[in-house]
């Protein structure tokens, strides 16, 4: 039983933890999606800006801000604006006074080396390695690419659907798959300048964006599956310690009722004998006294009944029950009990009704027995008279072990107010059902009656 519980608490635990960690590990993740996409959109407006000031076009309100916000984003104060007159003399002057207005295309084209930064500048190289990485498709208002201002091959063709968009919106950006390629952040503007081209389309292809959260992905299930292993341990060790003050109360409980059940037997035949002997001496004439001898016989039968079946009870919950396991035939079994238990239901004017089956189960036949009995007597004593009580054997298409009901079959105090009897009976026959691999279920519909389905693994 107990082991049972610390396993659904190792479970609960797992979960928890493991769902923690999946969330801190998918936040983490989309944490970085969200500031890739962020840095990314960031340097395509600036870039765009940048290209705007070059072709000496007016600047969108929308990208009047690119500079400062991509300053800040490094950590730089925003750069001095200056006047654009385009052409490669305003190329000269940015490269001269502004570094963060450098011509990409003219270095791309020109490389040369960098000189040597300190630690504190690395940073800022990393965004202008955003700045490096995007590429600028100058298209006519039809889409066709009017040069190439670009050192390498471009991921993409002009996309028909951002130009469109742009045209009529005058900006679009989106992510568009690129062919046999990498997913690529684009960003369209319409230019509303005569000369030059009618629309510019800026991308940056995301593959090492994805190959960083990909690894990032492979990063977080390898340590989850590490830490599934250590928290199984963890969670399996917290159980046991969060389960053991009850399972030291539960096993206290049945050591005392254990020793209470062996104490409670000598008094009680101590009990029974002296009443035996003192009814035995009375004179014929006693009635009186005899009938008050025979009431302390039959409650010191009923007492002694009442504490054997808590031995057992104590014994099953336990697992300290030793069973047989041989096959039974239930036509011979059925016959004894009816035998044994028709005269009490002919004395109570109840039907007692066997249809057998030539069927063989595997079980103990003293425990099976007694579980009959029980049953058999609780049927009779709430069956009024006139009634009928019906056993049936029938074979069931599942005739493997079975777990049986997890609540205590139990009575209500209603039911213990009219008739004589401890309420234990119902509980031993779960458990000596269950002892056997077998199940046990009770269905009752009010003024139709109460039907008890017992299923034990039948012999092939």
């Amino acid at each position: 039983m107990f082991n049972g519980l610390r396993l659904r608490l190792t479970l609960l635990y797992m979960l928890v933890a493991l769902g923690l960690l999946a969330l801190i590990g998918g936040g983490t993740a989309q944490l970085l999606r969200s500031y890739f996409q962020q840095t990314t959109d960031l340097a395509l407006r600036h870039k765009m800006a940048h290209e705007f000031q070059l072709l000496n076009a007016p600047l969108p309100a929308s990208l009047a801000s690119a500079d400062a916000d991509w300053s800040s984003l490094r950590g730089n104060p925003p750069s001095a604006p200056t006047d654009d007159h385009g052409g490669d003399n305003h190329r000269d002057d940015e490269r001269k006074h502004s570094e963060d207005d450098d011509d990409d295309h003219q270095q791309a084209a020109n490389p040369t080396p960098a000189p040597a930064v300190g630690a504190e500048d690395r940073a800022s190289l990393a965004y202008d390695g955003e700045l490096a990485a995007i590429f600028v498709l100058p298209l006519s208002q039809d889409g066709q690419l009017i040069f190439n201002p670009n050192p390498a091959t471009p991921p993409i063709v002009p996309d028909l659907q951002a130009l469109n968009a742009a045209m009529s919106q005058g900006n679009d950006l989106r992510t568009v798959q690129a062919s046999n390629g990498p997913n690529v952040r684009l960003l369209t503007y319409r230019v509303t300048n005569q000369n030059g081209p009618a629309v510019l389309q800026l991308g940056r292809a995301l593959d090492d964006q994805e190959r960083i959260l990909g690894q990032l992905t492979i990063s977080m299930l390898a340590l989850g599956g590490v830490s599934a292993v250590l928290l199984g341990l963890g969670s399996w060790w917290l159980a046991g310690r969060a389960i053991r003050p009850a399972q030291q109360a539960w096993e206290q409980q049945q050591t005392f009722i254990a020793n209470a059940s062996h104490e409670l037997r000598t008094p009680l035949t101590l009990l029974r004998a002296s009443a035996e002997v003192a009814q035995r001496s009375l004179p014929a004439s006693d009635q009186d006294t005899r009938e008050l001898l025979d009431d302390v016989l039959h409650e010191s039968d009923h007492m002694g009944r009442l504490v054997d079946d808590l031995l057992l009870l104590s014994r099953l919950d336990g697992g300290k029950v030793s069973l047989e396991r041989v096959a039974i035939p239930l036509p011979e079994l059925l016959a004894d009990v009816q035998r044994q238990v028709g005269r009490l239901a002919d004395t109570r004017q109840i039907r007692l009704s066997v249809e057998p089956c030539p069927l063989a189960v595997w079980g103990d036949p003293t425990r099976l027995r007694q579980m009959l009995l029980i049953l058999l007597d609780n049927a009779l004593r709430y069956t009024p008279p006139g009634g009928t009580v019906t056993v049936r054997v029938a074979p069931t298409a599942k005739t493997g072990h079975g777990r049986g009901t997890s609540a205590r079959f139990y009575r209500a105090d209603q039911a213990r107010g009219a008739n004589n009897g401890s309420g234990l009976g119902l509980a031993i026959a779960k458990g000596l059902v269950e002892a056997q691999g077998g199940q046990i279920s009770i269905s009752s519909q009010p003024g139709r009656g109460t039907s008890v389905s017992l299923t034990l693994e039948a012999v092939s």
